[in-house]
């Protein structure tokens, strides 16, 4: 197929233009289609370029030009980065999703630092049509040092269903997270997050920063210790770890939150592990469900505290 087109009907004079095709392609985020308009994707009486916020007056002829997308996005691939044959443990692959089961020390995606060996580049080894979607079809992240389930889009379609899922906090993420201190009952920490304002790497709680919300539940308490769950409302950067730290619990293993007195010969990690991932299916609308036990460093240090 190499263009879709369609006449403007009058019940849709007087919408935007990007409004309109959100209409057309709904399985398409308005970001996306905007993005296709500005690069002259869509035409308007064979007219290219024209503002996403240019109003219909019905009877318009609109063509999206999907062999030029293709043309496009195979030129992008030119700057994707490259697929490495790093094992992945894979919990879920279908069509539309794969949901991976991140070890501790694998970054998520390449950047400053790290350009090779991550999952992005793992998942490009196993899916190589990832190539051809925003961020190779990642939609959300897991710290460095974090393990636990993580979703992937296959298609474009499929991410767009995982994005607006989570812009309605309708996704599930669990965590368990080990606090140092004892946490004396069930609660929430609703507190903006931005990056710190002098240690870069960092985030902090800061007035004016992106809405963070995270609730924790009381699972086990131990000698001066506290394994929560966790379940994130947002999606913030290192959102559990600050918010814990800003509580005055902050994360055991974790140093650049906790300081020197969150270090434990028995975790070399924050002590946080995301176990249960739940969602709709972008195709059949079907609650999905994973669960991941923790990984051995973190049951070791499980055991330690229980033994007092």
């Amino acid at each position: 197929m190499k263009a879709l087109e369609w006449t403007v009907t009058q019940s849709m004079a007087g919408l935007r233009l990007d409004q309109a095709l959100a209409q057309l392609l709904p399985q398409h985020s308005r970001s996306r289609l905007q993005t296709w308009i500005r690069a002259g994707h869509i035409s308007i009486d064979g007219r290219v370029g024209q503002s996403c916020k240019l109003r219909l007056c019905g009877d318009e002829h609109l063509c999206f030009d999907i062999a030029a997308l293709t043309e496009a996005e195979t030129a992008a691939k030119q700057n994707t980065p490259e697929a490495e044959a790093i094992p992945l443990q894979m919990v879920y692959v279908d069509d539309a999703l794969i949901v991976v089961n991140k070890p501790a020390g694998l970054v998520t995606h390449p950047g400053a630092g790290n350009w090779r060996g991550t999952m992005q580049n793992a998942l490009l080894h196993y899916a190589p049509e990832l190539a051809s979607i925003p961020r190779c079809g990642i939609v959300h992240r897991l710290d460095k040092a974090t393990s636990g389930l993580l979703v992937v889009a296959r298609t474009p379609e499929a991410q767009t269903s995982l994005v607006r899922q989570l812009q309605a906090r309708s996704v599930r993420r669990l965590y368990l997270a080990v606090a140092r201190g004892l946490v004396r009952s069930d609660g929430e920490v609703n507190a903006p997050i931005a990056r710190h304002p002098r240690a870069r790497t960092r985030m902090a709680v800061r007035t004016g920063g992106k809405e963070a919300l995270t609730r924790y539940r009381v699972l086990e308490h131990f000698p001066n210790a506290t394994l929560l769950e966790c379940s994130l409302a947002t999606g913030r950067t290192h959102q559990i770890r600050v918010h814990l730290a800003a509580l005055g619990h902050p994360l055991l293993g974790d140093i650049q939150y906790g300081g020197k007195a969150a270090v434990l010969s028995h975790i070399d990690r924050q002590a946080l592990h995301a176990w249960q991932l739940v969602l709709q299916h972008p195709c059949s609308g079907e609650t999905m469900r994973w669960e991941s036990e923790p990984p051995e460093d973190f049951t070791r240090l499980l055991e330690f505290l229980r033994a007092g």
